[in-house]
């Protein structure tokens, strides 16, 4: 079954997808990516943390296309970034990448869209603080886990790590959202990037909403898994 082209501006933009895509695979080594083309935008979307319990959270980053597509595609991180490699040194203009078509239906994950609209703003969070709760819940998941630990063990302790509040105010954001933040490269260490983005804070129905200038973290209450 063949899939379809959709046409990215510049080099500049295939690059930036494909460092989101690696970013990616760095939490989720045998993940899937899942592609959505509505007009003249390709939203990319990656789970970092999902399953067993733990709170389902999406990174999504969006790209600008030169004409308008319809897409949507779940395609394996390591086929994702093999089409995200660069033309030859001295292209310029748009860049064709072909979306293989869809033949990966078992991700649950991946069957969900999150919503387009309805968001509330609930406020702001620091970058401190998303850096913070991420780099201690990473640590306390290694300090826990060894070689011999059973995966189920594991997969319960991400659930219950990734699972806790993130902060008092504004209330209801899981710590998965941090985590997933900082793993993808949303959130900037304010020590050595003074200009960094900071973070809004949005919900609507079941979804939380982290908003950088580099992309959305979004994150549903419960396991879909």
């Amino acid at each position: 079954m063949s899939g379809s082209t959709v046409l990215l501006p510049d080099l500049c933009t295939l690059r930036d997808l494909r460092t989101f895509v690696s970013r990616a695979r760095v939490a989720d080594p045998e993940g899937v990516v899942r592609l959505i083309g509505h007009g003249a935008v390709l939203a990319v979307l990656a789970s970092p943390l999902h399953g067993s319990g733990a709170p389902t959270v999406l990174g999504m980053r969006a790209a600008t296309l030169t004409r308008p597509s319809r897409v949507d595609a779940t395609v394996p991180m390591a086929a994702m970034e093999a089409l995200l490699v660069d033309p030859c040194s001295d292209h310029e203009g748009p860049i064709g990448l072909a979306v293989p078509a869809d033949e990966i239906t078992d991700v649950a994950w991946a069957g969900i869209t999150p919503p387009r609209s309805g968001w509330e703003l609930l406020g702001t969070v620091s970058r401190e603080t998303l850096l913070r709760v991420a780099r201690a819940g990473e640590a306390e998941v290694a300090a826990a886990v060894s070689p011999g630990t059973a995966p189920h063990e594991v997969q319960r302790l991400r659930a219950r790590v990734w699972g806790r509040s993130l902060t008092d105010d504004p209330p209801g954001l899981p710590a998965g959202i941090a985590f997933a933040a900082h793993v993808l490269g949303f959130v900037t260490d304010p020590d050595t990037d003074a200009d960094g983005p900071e973070a809004t804070a949005h919900r609507t129905g079941a979804w939380s909403r982290l908003t950088t200038t580099r992309g959305h973290i979004l994150a549903r209450t419960g396991s879909l898994i």
